[in-house]
């Protein structure tokens, strides 16, 4: 079965990364309001999500986010409880919408993933439905979604991916990326069921997980395909190492959120995904500040 990817962000793969210039405030100061749908026990969203938009406004500082969340009950990544957390997104996605978010992302990979391949169109469908039966116009963005567009945007067609979840769901996982045209050509699980523990993993350990990886075939390394297992303090310095782009469900998200806002998809030290030459609104990311200032 082929799946297209409901939203795409257009492939621009230049060689090398540049640092990235700082532009003077020209504009007024512009507060983005971010729903978040995120699991009960996830710790890690709404701590590398504002930890990457800050260090945005250090080079864009017209641009300020402001974080809104509504929870699901989840503690243990297995089938059942994730399709009972699914079971209340609609729920999760009416709180949000009595806030009037700019954009809505909902923020477990695996929980779509493990529904079938395509199912993140199914996801943000359902929650955009949600949100303007309340009158609320936001564009909706998916962990699951916004990885595809991340390894399409960077060009990679192969990727090799770390998880911290049970081989039979990393298969999913695996199985839907392929589905989409991503060849998997390695996949490490770390086997932690427990979400909470997921959290408490060292994302400096990630500097030696990579190594485990055959990356011989790979365009890109997916560092951390979970919301909830840190990794955005290793993106660039893997990234720097292996020589080839790094992401992560996380970086792949704050991509999408700021292409659905309309903003350059620029983040200092959060690896090329990121790193302002790949497209987004207006050309590249540092082509579309330039612009802005």
């Amino acid at each position: 079965m082929s799946h297209q990817v409901c939203q795409t962000a257009r492939a621009s793969r230049p060689p090398g990364r540049c640092p990235l210039p700082r532009f003077e405030r020209t504009n007024p100061v512009t507060d983005h309001h971010i729903g978040l749908i995120v699991p009960s026990s996830n710790l890690t969203m709404e701590t590398e999500l504002p930890r990457m938009l800050t260090a945005r406004e250090s080079i864009a500082p017209e641009d300020r986010f402001v974080f809104h969340s509504s929870r699901m009950r989840m503690k243990h990544v297995t089938p059942d409880e994730l399709r009972d957390m699914n079971a209340q997104t609609e729920r999760a996605a009416l709180e949000l919408a009595d806030a009037r978010p700019d954009v809505v992302a909902t923020a477990c990979l695996v929980a779509i993933m493990a529904q079938g391949p395509g199912h993140h169109c199914v996801a943000e469908a359902d929650i955009t439905s949600a949100l303007r039966a309340e009158g609320a116009h936001a564009p909706v963005v998916s962990s699951a979604g916004a990885l595809l567009s991340g390894v399409e945007a960077l060009g990679a067609r192969r990727v090799a991916i770390i998880t911290p979840y049970m081989r039979e769901l990393t298969a999913k996982v695996v199985h839907y990326l392929e589905e989409a045209g991503i060849e998997v050509v390695d996949a490490l699980s770390l086997e932690v069921p427990d979400n909470l523990a997921v959290a408490r993993l060292d994302p400096a350990d990630l500097r030696d997980h990579w190594r485990r990886l055959n990356l011989g075939r790979a365009d890109a390394l997916v560092l951390s395909a979970c919301v909830q297992m840190p990794s955005l303090a290793s993106i660039q310095p893997v990234e720097d190492e292996a020589g080839l782009p790094v992401l992560s469900a996380a970086t792949s998200t704050a991509f999408r959120i700021l292409t659905e806002l309309g903003l350059p998809p620029v983040v200092p030290g959060a690896g090329r995904l990121l790193g302002g030459q790949v497209s987004g609104p207006g050309g590249s990311g540092a082509e579309a500040m330039a612009g802005r200032s």
